[in-house]
């Protein structure tokens, strides 16, 4: 099992930036890949980035190339989504993923979720 705890959400002016934290516990070794999912208010959740398990590779949704960028730091366990030039339209509560499987941009390609970071951008 893998345990999943997000941090670094909040209230910022468009234009801003924030960066978020996951960090994970357990059996940390079932992490391989991980991704950034967000859902905002009536709309279903949505894929935001992903890494893999060695930082190679990483991908994002269009909305947010250019703008955003995900890391990881597996000596701390930790991954990060930097996020710059921040719009209303990013407000969201934003998700920490991880998965066993190479990778994957599907909400279903996930098994543990962290409990979610609120990140609101006002105009």
């Amino acid at each position: 099992q893998v345990r999943l705890v997000e941090s670094g959400g909040g209230l910022v002016q468009a234009g801003g930036s924030l960066r978020l934290a996951c960090v994970a516990s357990g059996r940390t070794s079932s992490a391989n890949t991980m991704g950034w999912f967000r859902q905002a208010p009536g709309k279903e959740r949505e894929f935001v980035a992903v890494i893999t398990w060695n930082g190679a590779y990483t991908y994002y949704t269009d909305s947010v190339k250019g703008r955003f960028a995900i890391s990881r730091d597996n000596a701390k366990n930790t991954m990060y989504l930097q996020m710059n030039t921040l719009k209303p339209e990013d407000t969201a509560v934003y998700y920490c993923a991880a998965t066993d499987r190479p990778w994957t941009t599907s909400t279903q390609g996930y098994n543990y979720w962290g409990q979610g970071t609120h990140v609101t951008v006002s105009s």
